[in-house]
């Protein structure tokens, strides 16, 4: 029995938690620093990786796996704070799409050279090329067979 609290299927899960955790409360002052949570980031992120710069409030809210409601009050919040806007689909009036907007593009140009000087140190910085290429290929097969959702924006190309 005691072989099953042993079971190294644990230990790896238990590291993915602790290293999510850990990595989270290092990256977090750097969006912090520019007074945007980590959810808002994400959907900055998100709009700004999208054709067009924009996505189906649908689509946002299954990539940012939150609620209907949920997604929309985070782009109420960014909307009011004029980072994103609402556009309604001109084929079907029963879609919206959330859009990021100049300002909202500003804003990531702000956050992102520091949330990347931070990935750096305590992500990419601490692995080497062939680590990091195999963490990168682990965490794809990972994701696209318990979060299939997640792969509507395209994989950027693997690092060189």
């Amino acid at each position: 029995m005691h072989e099953l609290f042993d079971d190294p299927r644990l230990t790896i899960s238990g590291l993915l938690f602790e290293a999510h955790s850990g990595l989270i409360a290092k990256v977090e002052p750097a969006w912090n620093a520019h007074g945007l949570s980590g959810l808002d980031l994400n959907a900055l992120m998100r709009l700004s990786r999208s054709p067009n710069r924009r996505l189906r409030m649908s689509d946002l809210a299954t990539q940012t796996e939150l609620s209907t409601s949920g997604v929309t009050r985070l782009v109420d919040r960014l909307a009011k704070a004029g980072l994103v806007e609402r556009q309604l689909d001109p084929t079907d009036r029963r879609s919206a799409y959330a859009a990021l907007t100049p300002a909202g593009i500003r804003r990531l140009e702000e956050v992102l050279p520091d949330y990347l000087a931070a990935l750096e140190t305590w992500l990419t910085g601490r692995l080497t090329p062939a680590q990091l290429d195999g963490l990168v290929t682990g965490l794809r097969i990972i994701r696209d067979a318990t979060n299939p959702s997640a792969t509507a924006i395209a994989d950027p190309p693997p690092r060189s």
